[in-house]
């Protein structure tokens, strides 16, 4: 198997579960070092309250092919992501890679609620943990990224900037926090430009991450199953998928084309021809914009 990342150092920011964790991963099975951050350790679970480690993630990198490295980090503490940068150039004199994909605003999102009957706390936690946490990030971590040209960051979002733009998100507070991060994309590929680095916004699609499959009543092996409750569900993806995207957006030299832009992982997959673990390549925003939003029956047929 080939390894083109390695000899490179990536920091997955948010690492703990989801596309997080399968985007430490893939960066692994590339052949990538990898610091896997988050809050949930062995020793004590976040507010997310959910069994997922990060020390479950590094080991499941070095697993894959490449060596996992994870740090216990509140990425809206600067003290900690400073140190936290400080020992990655400590011990390897080089960042490679950015993934900001911290959210863990789950638990606080009301849906389908006007801004009115929002509780104002748990919004603007939303907005820290969404917004902040990418920014202070970037802050600490860009100045190792920039000492060399080729460096990347990826901005994990929820929906392409064309799809927000034209989509409400549910909420005030989750419509804000997902443009946002795509925005964020935009204006960091700005400022690396003359470093010779690139900023890309990423978003999977129906994603079936630890939770997704838990509230369907399913497991990886028998995920065709959640069909019964809502049968667009087939067009879902693994978070390997867009894991993936990642690496592939990692070990390409003519990644700079895609800086500012903001991009879903099925389109990737055609444009590097990598496929989720199944073989398929699901194209998961095209099929809910021309089918699931269109009001169509559901039919995965052409979209997989």
């Amino acid at each position: 198997m080939t390894q083109p990342l390695t000899g490179k150092i990536a920091l997955v920011a948010g690492a703990t579960r989801g596309a997080g964790r399968q985007i430490a991963v893939q960066l692994g099975a590339a052949g990538a070092t990898v610091y896997a951050t988050g809050r949930s350790t062995r020793a004590g679970r976040s507010e997310m309250d959910r069994p997922e480690t990060i020390e479950e993630t590094a080991e499941l990198v070095s697993a894959a092919g490449g060596t996992g490295i994870a740090v216990q980090v509140d990425h809206l503490v600067p003290e900690q992501v400073r140190d936290l940068v400080a020992r990655i150039d400590a011990e390897q004199g080089q960042l490679d890679v950015l993934v900001n994909d911290i959210w863990g605003g789950d638990p606080l999102v009301t849906w389908n609620k006007p801004v009115w009957e929002q509780p104002l706390d748990a919004g603007f936690r939303t907005l820290r943990l969404a917004v902040d946490t990418h920014i202070i990030t970037s802050h600490f971590a860009l100045p190792l990224l920039i000492r060399k040209p080729g460096g990347l960051v990826v901005e994990m979002g929820d929906g392409t900037t064309a799809y927000n733009d034209e989509n409400y998100r549910l909420s005030v507070f989750y419509d804000l926090a997902k443009v946002s991060v795509n925005r964020l994309a935009f204006s960091q590929a700005h400022e690396l430009k003359p470093h010779g680095c690139t900023a890309v916004a990423l978003t999977p699609g129906w994603i079936r991450s630890e939770a997704m499959l838990e509230h369907f009543g399913v497991t990886e092996e028998n995920w065709r199953d959640g069909a019964a409750t809502d049968p667009n569900f087939l067009i879902s993806e693994t978070p390997a998928f867009v894991g993936r995207a990642v690496a592939a957006l990692a070990a390409d030299e003519e990644k700079a084309r895609w800086s500012g832009k903001s991009v879903d992982a099925g389109t990737l997959s055609k444009v590097y021809g990598f496929t989720d673990l199944d073989g398929s390549q699901p194209e998961g925003f095209r099929y809910i914009t021309e089918v699931v939003d269109a009001g169509k029956p559901a039919d995965v047929t052409g979209y997989r």
